[in-house]
């Protein structure tokens, strides 16, 4: 009976999130673009993705968090993950995988205790990855920061998601308040805040 509860939470809680998800991806002259504003996409390539969707009511009346206002670049290895260094709150480094197919930023509760981030007390939610499902911590930190990319406050998932070589996931949540250009030949992958 607790599992279904807790698998019915899961769902409630997820399902304002599926209203703004959607990501448009389009090449410019082998340049990977990534955006989640289909304002930003350029006129000759929106006509190949189609109408923008509609905004959903819980997003519009969500608190922005507060992005940075400089250009990052973070070089990359292609054909391999993007990693990148970030800050927490001030700090670290956590060494987090770029993906932007994930909804939400996520950071090992082991990496959270190495920055001084407690995450027993956190309210607890469901999630759902390419693995499976599983149950995280809902952790309120004062920013994320990945060079000179800031963003911040922002709710972060603290999971253990057994990731090679990383401490965690960089998310949309964070990912949405840049312009991504993946540039598969400067091998570079540059946040332009929007």
């Amino acid at each position: 009976m607790r599992l279904g509860a807790e698998v019915g939470l899961g769902i409630v809680l997820l399902l304002p999130l599926l209203g703004w998800a959607q990501v448009y991806r389009w090449e410019d002259e082998g340049t990977l673009h990534f955006t989640n504003t289909f304002d930003r996409i350029p006129e000759p390539h929106r006509s190949q993705l189609g109408p923008a969707p509609p905004v959903s009511a819980d997003k519009a009346d969500e608190v922005a968090p507060e992005p940075s206002t400089t250009m990052t670049r973070i070089p990359y290895t292609p054909g391999s993950p993007i990693f990148v260094s970030a800050h927490i709150g001030g700090a670290g480094p956590v060494t987090l995988i770029l993906d932007t197919g994930a909804d939400r930023t996520m950071v090992s509760p082991e990496a959270l205790g190495r920055l001084g981030i407690a995450t027993t007390d956190a309210p607890l939610a469901q999630i759902r990855g390419v693995t499976g499902m599983g149950q995280g911590s809902v952790v309120q930190v004062a920013s994320v920061e990945v060079g000179q990319a800031r963003v911040g406050p922002l709710r972060i998932i603290a999971h253990d998601a057994e990731l090679r070589k990383a401490d965690g996931l960089l998310g949309r949540d964070f990912l949405e308040h840049f312009t991504v250009t993946i540039d598969s030949k400067g091998q570079q992958v540059t946040l332009t805040p929007k």
